[in-house]
């Protein structure tokens, strides 16, 4: 194939402008510069006149199949009331064959008009005739209805389990609110009643490139935990490995180290933008289901959350993935838990680990001692722009004014120098990255003061994500001809400008990725 040279009125990476145009040379970038010095016979020119290319932009914590599944599934993130939510389940029902199971997924109880969580009583009115799985928007609760509750055998003597609870009424009898490893219990019974195909996870990741997203953190489970309703995610990216458009870096959720390196052995050969990433691990939940760990309860419910984690398994676990994995992510987002998280990571440092290859997902909630460690160790903080727009109605509840100020400290960990690595969660949130770059910038307006400088936010997404994917530094002479062409500068743009910029084309490996006109990217 012959050198293609891409022009544009700029060209941005995460070191600044490089001129105006981009040679590639196969696969890959071969020069940036001027367009009238790199021009040369025999190399064929694409134009975009006025626009700026930037490097493909990364997600480095994104749950894809999950992603697929709402896009095509049951989304009940808009849903003002139980009402609307019984309407949204009665209409799924009716396309599905008797008593086939209904998940659906992205319930948000703080925006709901009743103001709590449904339990199983109140979807026994909605629909009793089949088993019914909501899973709240954070991934990390979950209400199932007494026909998905007796199918798992829950009763008053269904102990909590480890790293879980569920909810009980006056009787000690589960009201159908799960919590953190509790879901599993309902989910593997379930396991693989999703219908999402290998062909509708493609065209989700079409979409995605629509974005301007060309590598994923792609954080996958194994057939069991709370998404056990998909079946084995991990066998879905192998269906469809083949003809994804963009890269996945794959985290495994894993329970022990024989699972994770037979996941590693089975991605080997996936396809040709797939590659095994390493480990993914819990120390706890999510603040929204006040099942983040905290050092101290929270403002709004006397509890400290729940710990998941096990350190002595951890550092196990840790030791032993470090042999073959690129990188070990550890979802951490109260104090106590990033706390707990640090340690391990500062253990297997002390024994050899390179701290680039560590990661701490979220790191929401970081007192002075936490900041410290990250700043002493270099862990990555991988975090989510994203959880600052859905969580400005309640955060302060949760916090509390004390903790308010430790919530998403970007700029505390940027002026430490911690490597910052940024994401979506998706399908927790939304997967848009400019809308992220956004969000690290003006935070909308918790902390202001918290805000990252427009360079240090488009490399949360560029050269910082790439980073924590193990990837190569991007646009740069050798690196992967990954790039977006957007009709306007990201880093001169407002944050609110940041929003409405338009992806006008995305490529992955020198080749434009196409997205279908109906390719549907995002469902509330």
């Amino acid at each position: 194939m012959r050198p293609t040279l891409v022009t544009a009125a700029s060209v941005r990476t995460g070191r600044g402008l490089a001129g105006d145009a981009l040679l590639i040379e196969g696969d890959a970038v071969r020069a940036l510069g001027s367009a009238d010095q790199l021009r040369a016979p025999g190399v064929r020119e694409v134009g975009f006149t006025g626009m700026t290319i930037i490097p493909g932009l990364r997600d480095a914590h994104f749950h894809p199949v999950t992603y697929a599944a709402a896009v095509s599934g049951v989304s009940l993130k808009t849903a003002p009331d139980f009402a609307a939510i019984s309407d949204r389940l009665r209409d799924a029902a009716a396309g599905l064959d008797p008593g086939q199971p209904l998940v659906a997924v992205r319930l948000d109880d703080e925006s709901l008009a009743e103001g709590r969580l449904p339990t199983r009583h109140d979807l026994d009115r909605m629909i009793s005739d089949r088993p019914v799985l909501l899973h709240r928007y954070c991934g990390h609760i979950a209400i199932a209805n007494t026909a998905a509750c007796t199918a798992a055998g829950l009763s008053p003597a269904t102990a909590d389990p480890d790293g879980g609870s569920l909810d009980r009424d006056d009787g000690g009898t589960p009201n159908g609110v799960l919590r953190e490893t509790a879901i599993t219990l309902i989910a593997a019974r379930l396991a693989g009643t999703d219908g999402t195909t290998p062909e509708q996870f493609v065209a989700a990741m079409h979409g995605l490139a629509g974005l301007g997203l060309t590598s994923l953190g792609a954080i996958v489970g194994c057939g069991d935990g709370p998404w056990a309703t998909l079946g084995n995610e991990l066998d879905m990216v192998l269906a469809a490995g083949p003809a994804v458009p963009i890269r996945l870096n794959v985290l495994v959720i894993a329970s022990t180290l024989d699972q994770l390196e037979a996941a590693a052995s089975s991605l080997e050969n996936a396809g040709p933008r797939v590659r095994f990433l390493g480990l993914k691990a819990f120390t706890d939940g999510s603040l929204g289901g006040h099942t983040a760990a905290m050092h101290r309860p929270f403002h709004d419910r006397d509890t400290t959350g729940t710990l998941r984690l096990d350190p002595g398994w951890a550092r196990r676990m840790v030791d032993g993935a470090l042999r073959y994995s690129e990188r070990i992510a550890v979802h951490a987002i109260g104090d106590r838990a990033n706390s707990i998280a640090l340690g391990v990571f500062e253990h297997a440092i002390a024994h050899g680990a390179d701290p680039a290859r560590l990661r701490i997902e979220h790191a929401s909630v970081l007192g002075p001692d936490e900041i410290a460690s990250f700043a002493r160790t270099g862990v990555t903080a991988s975090v989510q722009p994203a959880f600052l727009g859905s969580e400005t109605e309640w955060l302060h509840k949760r916090l509390g004014p004390e903790r308010m100020p430790y919530a998403y400290p970007f700029r505390t960990l940027w002026d430490a120098g911690v490597p910052l690595a940024g994401g979506s969660d998706c399908p927790v949130e939304p997967p848009h990255p400019l809308a992220g770059m956004a969000l690290a910038r003006d935070r909308a307006g918790i902390n202001p003061s918290e805000g990252l400088p427009a360079e240090a936010a488009f490399r949360l997404f560029t050269s910082g994500a790439a980073a924590a994917l193990a990837e190569p530094e991007p646009l740069q002479p050798g690196s992967p001809a990954d790039f977006a062409v957007l009709d306007r500068d990201p880093v001169a743009a407002t944050a609110a400008a940041l929003r409405g910029i338009r992806v006008v084309e995305t490529w992955v490996g020198g080749h434009r990725v196409p997205v279908p006109d109906d390719t549907v990217v995002w469902r509330g």
